[in-house]
């Protein structure tokens, strides 16, 4: 009796170790489960941080304007293009490709699309180290385009001083390579098909009332002339290149 006892015991313990054995695999395929979710969620559009700290432009641009101006405009963007985009095909293309189209789309794709895009590259053309003036050949390109410097500095301030209500002014490079300063309203960009001057921004600097007013208040102009003290000009010189 003790022996089949035991060879029972035996044969139960076989059992359970094929079943867990088998179960393995099975295991395997929740976790990559869980990975393939994991994965839709990275696909999503998120906020990206800021390549310094809140405080890093200080005096130019405040420490309470960066933050509520990145955690919470910026974010906002990023929420609400997601919740515009969510189950479309546009949900895994990129943004560069929408705006090839934009006419097509909602106006909450082209506000918040524009809005995530616009920002991401406002954060990285500013440095708390910035300032001065481009060199080599965006120095040249701008020399050669607008006579000199300064005269792109009054261009570029004008445009932005002159938008009306809200929006951006931009340094942009056209499809022969030539630069031009340009503005759009709200959160266009001159990628989107609706711009009135295409090309690829290089530099921009957003003129909405929530990323100066704080600050500056009625001021837009004194604080575009402080924009020139925080230009992050190897970050627009490497933009520069890539688009031509």
């Amino acid at each position: 009796m003790k022996q089949i006892n035991t060879i029972r015991t035996v044969s139960l313990l076989i059992v359970v170790i094929a079943l867990s054995a088998w179960q393995l695999p099975i295991k395997e395929t929740a976790n990559n489960k869980k990975g393939d979710i994991a994965m839709t969620q990275q696909e999503k559009h998120v906020l990206p941080d800021l390549p310094y700290a809140h405080d890093a432009l200080e005096p130019y641009i405040d420490k309470r304007t960066m933050e509520i101006h990145h955690g919470k405009h910026h974010q906002a963007y990023v929420n609400n293009l997601n919740n515009a985009i969510e189950g479309t095909e546009l949900a895994n293309m990129p943004l560069e490709e929408i705006f090839k189209n934009m006419s097509q789309y909602s106006a909450a794709v082209r506000n918040n699309g524009g809005g995530h895009w616009n920002h991401d590259l406002f954060w990285k053309i500013m440095s708390p180290d910035g300032g001065g003036k481009p060199s080599g050949e965006l120095l040249a390109a701008i020399e050669s385009r607008f006579s000199s410097f300064e005269n792109f500095q009054e261009e570029f301030n004008r445009a932005g001083a002159t938008r009306f209500g809200s929006g951006w002014a931009w340094l942009i490079v056209d499809d022969q390579g030539e630069l031009h300063v340009t503005s759009t309203p709200n959160q266009d960009n001159p990628l989107m098909d609706v711009a009135d001057v295409q090309g690829h921004p290089i530099l921009g600097v957003d003129v909405w009332e929530h990323a100066y007013y704080l600050k500056y208040q009625n001021r837009r102009p004194e604080y575009l002339d402080n924009f020139w003290e925080v230009i992050n000009w190897d970050e627009v010189s490497r933009r520069y290149q890539d688009a031509r």
